[in-house]
């Protein structure tokens, strides 16, 4: 057996693990994985164009947000002005610099590398000769996208000018709308991009690939294992039990993801833990006028009951209080289930894994709606809104429920029906 790449029609399906031939493709087309119904690909007419010009206008867009207004704050003659950045100032000021790097990360730091990643490879592929970064850093660029949360730093800001509207008189500054243009125009991005015509392009252009992960692939000896992607989908021969690199991205190939059901019950066990934590301590303490008033989740969601906001409310707690522990709920069934070998149902749950995997981001909605809040409401003795250790666990909870529905593998549920 040879250790090159098996042809670009032969696909993986990633969530059940069925290996399948794609057949030719029209733009506009979809094609659904013949045993759990997943899609397998769309195609989109003109994506690399499309595409390109929805990631330079996300990069004018990003540009103006981070060096604009996003919000202006005035109470009894003080005023105070926020922009991008001024939420993880405020929690580093705090003492709170884990929060405040994590809030950076995933409105700044990921969101603009996905974006700089996919215009140099979209850029890249109408040189003569195309770099050999270009690979990586599209690999990189699908890696960065559960983490890049413009959308829901977008709804944090809502909640938090709902709850400012009672304490001070707020105005929108020009970053905000920015903000709400980069949203639209990446979406539209992600929408139109076909990453696998972009990975077939970089193939018939002849991309070298990074000299460390050709010989890590050259290194392997030939053998039975047929493995796909995890990244770019690609199906390569590898040997038994052996840790080889993709021969088209150069990110490492697993069968299976290595002690997946050990890691998942540890992130499960410790968001657990802090589960109760973060909802027991305050996420906010608000001082006004020299009284302090600690704020929960739940807090939150009453006063804007009490305030007549009953969507917005059921939204958070939604996105804040049920998403979390019913992330928990799901993923210790899907765990238990594999590990009876259960047959039962196995669609739905296949189903079940993907919504818990897409909904666990919208969590972050308080944390982002803190750090707004701390940056802007600081009058002095007059009105002070300062982060409480309940916004720590919370934190901790939504990132290790990530962890744990990433590192969960779903085609062990049919490897373990047989």
């Amino acid at each position: 057996m040879s250790d090159v790449p098996l042809p670009a029609s032969l696909r993986e399906c990633r969530d059940c693990g069925q290996i399948q031939y794609l057949p030719a493709l029209t733009p506009g087309a979809v094609v659904q994985c013949v045993r759990c119904h997943a899609t397998l690909r769309r195609t989109r007419r003109d994506s690399i164009g499309k595409a390109l010009a929805f990631n330079l206008t996300a990069l004018v867009l990003f540009g103006i947000a981070t060096s604009a207004t996003l919000l202006s704050v005035s109470s009894s003659g003080q005023a105070r002005v926020a922009d991008l950045f001024s939420g993880p100032e405020g929690l580093e000021q705090n003492g709170m610099w884990e929060l405040a790097l994590l809030v950076l990360f995933a409105t700044f730091g990921a969101p603009l590398v996905k974006l700089l990643c996919t215009t140099v490879v979209l850029l890249g592929l109408h040189l003569p000769h195309p770099p050999r970064v270009l690979r990586s850093a599209f690999a990189w660029s699908a890696r960065l996208t559960p983490w890049s949360m413009i959308e829901v730093y977008l709804l944090g800001v809502f909640v938090a000018c709902v709850k400012l509207a009672a304490l001070v008189q707020i105005e929108v500054g020009t970053a905000l709308y920015a903000l709400a243009g980069l949203l639209l125009v990446m979406v539209a991005g992600d929408f139109v991009l076909d990453r696998q015509v972009v990975w077939e392009a970089m193939d018939r252009r002849h991309v070298p690939l990074d000299d460390g992960a050709v010989s890590a692939t050259a290194a392997a000896v030939a053998g039975k294992g047929v493995v796909g992607c995890h990244t770019c989908g690609q199906l390569s021969r590898v040997p038994d039990a052996a840790h080889a690199h993709c021969p088209r991205c150069g990110s490492a190939l697993h069968a299976r993801h290595p002690n997946s059901i050990n890691h998942t019950w540890a992130f499960l066990f410790a968001a657990l833990a802090l589960y109760v934590p973060a909802n027991v301590y305050p996420v906010l303490n608000i001082t006004q006028l020299g009284a302090s008033a600690p704020s929960t989740i739940l807090g939150g969601v009453r006063e804007l009951i009490d305030g007549g906001m009953w969507p917005l409310a059921l939204l958070v707690f939604v996105a804040s209080v049920a998403v979390p522990v019913l992330k928990i709920i799901c993923m210790v069934l899907l765990l238990v289930l594999t590990q009876r070998r259960s047959t039962r149902r196995l669609r739905d749950r296949t189903l079940l894994y993907r919504i818990v995997e897409g909904v666990g981001r919208w969590s972050m909605i308080d944390v982002f709606m803190v750090s707004i809040l701390v940056a802007l409401v600081q009058f002095g003795g007059l009105v002070a809104i300062n982060p409480g250790a309940g916004a720590i666990a919370f934190a901790g909870v939504v990132i290790l429920t990530m962890f744990a529905a990433g590192s969960f593998d779903p085609r062990l549920m049919w490897d373990a029906a047989a």
